[in-house]
């Protein structure tokens, strides 16, 4: 008979509801035992948590994580607030044994992700299981990739080049949210969407960064109130008062990998005409591969041992039943969207409790991406000198 995991979510924004749905979702596609239940919404507002069980289909919610935290028919702690709270709930859901998913970047500082990775190792001991959702490593294509890469399909890493661009916050009066409050947030598209880069980045390549020289802007100074939210953004009041920026609009580095390859990256959210163009290029003496999220259902291929005459990228479209993940969904030729990953996360992570293989990435693989982050961001300061990122071997 399959138990259940019964899934507490701490979080209703964006992040609150695409959890929601994938922990529905992965059950319903994926054989999973224990198989995951969500029966509690927590938010920091009773009337707004209230409102979004309702509608996200979750029987309970309440106003105190601590009190979720401490109920005992809760195994599963799912942490989708803004990231200056992640280290508190993540130490003490860690502390009363409950397995921990929690959403990238892990902290919003290498000390706390430290601190995160020590508690997850601790639990370890005891068998609970601690992840962090760096959602893209789901991708189909790109863990197609990455298989790629393992059986040595481009050889030796040269190149690796990343971009993330949004463009959100491309209009100055675009609104003044939380994540644009370095107290809240950490940092702006460095943390929010050039932490995935980094991650994805040193996932494929099978190496860590191990220094960096970066630049950082912030071409807004301030911006108006909320005055209305649509997507990650919204409508600005443009007659209040405007709140000031404290983090950056766009990050732009080199980076050195521990195996001699060569990285390029930028993140930013003021990219006019894209809304989610996450790419990755990754050269090797033996082929390449390259993948752009605005077609995530397809891997871009060079083969540089085929003869001259036909080589030249080629397009692998990653919906057939034997890619990663693929099989549990639609006939081949039939795309998945942004939601399957997440459902991907939640098929890994259950497995992982189920005593499946270690949950990847670890609390210790996030907080290292913390400290290529804090490595970019002095360096930055530093007028852009190479900088070394702190327990890069680790």
């Amino acid at each position: 008979m399959t138990t259940t995991l019964r899934v507490a979510i701490i979080g209703t924004g964006f992040m609150g509801r695409m959890h929601a749905h994938a922990w529905r979702t992965a059950p319903r596609f994926f054989e999973l035992d224990p198989s995951p239940e969500v029966v509690v919404l927590a938010g920091s507002d009773a009337s707004r948590a209230a409102s979004a069980a309702t509608e996200f289909g979750i029987p309970s919610s309440s106003d105190d994580w601590r009190a979720v935290i401490a109920r005992d028919d809760i195994d599963v702690i799912d942490i989708c607030t803004p990231g200056h709270t992640h280290t508190e709930i993540a130490l003490a859901a860690l502390a009363a044994g409950k397995h921990v998913l929690c959403e990238k970047p892990l902290a919003n500082s290498a000390e706390d992700a430290d601190r995160m990775a020590a508690a997850a190792e601790g639990a370890a001991a005891e068998g609970t299981v601690a992840m962090c959702g760096f959602s893209y490593r789901r991708t189909p294509a790109l863990s197609l990739a990455r298989r790629l890469i393992e059986d040595g399909r481009i050889g030796r890493i040269r190149h690796v080049r990343a971009q993330y661009l949004q463009d959100w916050l491309s209009d100055e009066d675009a609104p003044y949210t939380w994540r644009l409050d370095r107290e809240l947030a950490g940092s702006g598209a460095l943390g929010d969407i050039g932490a995935h880069s980094i991650d994805t980045a040193q996932w494929l390549a099978g190496s860590l960064i191990t220094g960096v020289s970066a630049t950082t802007r912030t071409f807004v100074e301030t911006r108006p109130r909320m005055d209305g939210r649509v997507g990650l953004g919204g409508r600005g009041d443009t007659a209040a008062p405007r709140e000031r920026v404290t983090v950056d609009d766009a990050a732009a580095f080199t980076a050195a990998f521990a195996d001699g390859a060569l990285g390029v990256f930028e993140a930013t959210r003021m990219a006019s005409g894209h809304r989610n163009a996450n790419r990755i290029e990754i050269n090797g003496d033996r082929g390449s591969i390259a993948f752009d999220f605005s077609f995530m259902n397809e891997l871009q291929f060079h083969d540089a041992l085929a003869p001259s005459g036909e080589q030249g990228f080629r397009r692998i479209d990653a919906t057939e039943p034997e890619h990663p993940y693929a099989g549990a969904w639609w006939p081949p030729g039939h795309g998945l969207g942004y939601e399957h990953l997440f459902t991907h996360q939640v098929v890994d992570f259950v497995r992982a409790i189920a005593g499946g293989g270690d949950a990847h990435p670890s609390f210790a693989e996030a907080a290292q991406v913390q400290h290529v982050l804090e490595a970019i961001e002095r360096s930055a300061a530093d007028e852009s000198r190479f900088t070394a990122v702190e327990g890069a071997g680790s």
